[in-house]
């Protein structure tokens, strides 16, 4: 599906890959509602867009958790530009680390999954009825594989992979299209928010991903996600060495296992076999 001449809803578009998406859809011809729960950021990225092409992105803050607040994404993008063609459901955050207690983890299933949830709610009957429509979900590789020492991040990218999975397969005969992007190692701020934590699992969710692959930068990742837009492809893989990792634990899960264990006592403890 072409984005030219599209309208796109991104949310967590004040920064990194949301960013990132938020230009690479202007450049490609889309218009754009970015969408942050920093004002702010969101506005600077709406302002820096509209300085290279000129009514082309309007901004809102608000949690793109809350149903309301997606509602209202949904009708300022109706009032500036039209009916939305694209929502991007790319805000995530990546939780406490290790096992945290039950405040966390709702918050951690409320952004990272609840959010692509109620979005769907409000667009997918709409979709149906025109015969069009295009979800994308910004999952991530742990949600293939898994997030060594965060658990809540672990469990709710697996989910935004299930659910989009259910979206494809239930609604892909209808007109929706649905892709689910599962980057590994991309250089934002999520990245390293476990290295700043003060605690050794929140240092190990960063360097399991910084040392398992390399780490790409906001706008190849959104490069890769306009070609797989293009071509309606549902997994979107900028790292190619996660599909290989995919296949060897399906191939084999209790070896997969053990090797993810062996892999984080290596990062634990480099003297430990």
């Amino acid at each position: 599906m072409k984005v030219a001449e599209r309208v796109a809803i991104v949310t967590g578009g004040g920064g990194g890959i949301g960013a990132a998406l938020s230009t690479a859809l202007v450049r490609a011809g889309a218009k754009v509602v970015v969408a942050d729960l920093d004002e702010a950021a969101a506005a600077a990225v709406a302002g820096s867009i509209n300085a290279e092409r000129p009514g082309s992105a309007v901004s809102l803050g608000g949690d793109v958790a809350d149903t309301e607040t997606i509602r209202q994404l949904i009708a300022l993008a109706e009032d500036r530009f039209g009916p939305v063609d694209f929502y991007f459901a790319n805000a995530g955050i990546t939780g406490a680390p290790g096992l945290p207690g039950e405040s966390d983890w709702d918050r951690a299933i409320e952004v990272n999954l609840r959010s692509h949830i109620r979005a769907a709610q409000l667009l997918i009957p709409e979709w149906v009825r025109r015969g069009e429509g295009y979800f994308v979900s910004t999952a991530s590789a742990a949600g293939l594989l898994t997030q060594l020492g965060a658990a809540t991040y672990a469990v709710t990218k697996h989910a935004a992979v299930g659910f989009a999975e259910w979206l494809h397969i239930t609604y892909g005969d209808q007109g929706v299209r649905v892709s689910c992007l599962c980057p590994m190692g991309v250089n934002t701020k999520l990245l390293y928010a476990g290295e700043g934590s003060g605690e050794s699992m929140g240092d190990l969710a960063t360097r399991a991903v910084t040392t398992a692959g390399e780490v790409l930068e906001p706008d190849d990742v959104a490069a890769a996600v306009l070609d797989a837009v293009d071509d309606e492809r549902f997994l979107i893989l900028p790292h190619p060495a996660v599909l290989e990792m995919y296949r060897h634990k399906a191939a084999d899960y209790d070896r997969w296992l053990r090797g993810m264990r062996r892999y984080q006592r290596g990062l634990l403890d480099p003297q430990v076999p």
